[in-house]
């Protein structure tokens, strides 16, 4: 009953597929905790604020998140105290799956594609001091994404 899509709001359009498929419910090691809060919204919301700063003047761009895995993993073995903590290893990636379509002004595509995004150096990057964002990670794979897809100021990459 949850929804699939933000509110229209603006030139960037954000929606997902059934979160109950996502990989971060279903191999997560503890699906209840996992399923609980509105984290695919949170994500959904910062992709929107963070790719309408990017996207070239009189564009829209158009997201469908597909698949997320979120960094880190439940491990239930360590015991009742630490069955809700989600344990963070190099080999517990952030991971997100997405299509996307850039449209003109004229609604003319002019980029478009599926992506996995995937950031085995999460641990290795440095994070600010003091931020306990639990979906740190997956926002900042996000914002290189958008970097990379998109370019620094504003101007369309070269989609293949």
């Amino acid at each position: 009953d949850a929804p699939r899509s933000l509110p229209i709001d603006g030139r960037v359009e954000v929606r997902w597929t059934d979160p109950a498929q996502f990989s971060d419910i279903r191999y997560s090691g503890n699906r209840w905790q996992a399923s609980r809060g509105t984290w695919v919204m949170q994500l959904a919301e910062h992709l929107r604020e963070s790719a309408g700063k990017r996207l070239p003047a009189g564009t829209q761009l158009e997201v469908e998140i597909t698949d997320v895995r979120r960094a880190g993993m439940y491990e239930p073995w360590h015991g009742i105290r630490l069955q809700d903590a989600r344990i963070l290893r190099d080999h517990y990636p952030p991971r997100m799956d997405l299509r996307f379509r850039l449209l003109g002004a004229d609604d003319a595509v002019l980029a478009q594609g599926e992506r996995e995004l995937v950031d085995g150096a999460f641990l290795m990057r440095s994070t600010s001091l003091g931020d306990s964002d639990p979906l740190r990670y997956e926002k900042a794979m996000i914002d290189r994404w958008l970097r990379d897809e998109f370019g620094r100021d504003a101007h369309v990459a070269a989609t293949p």
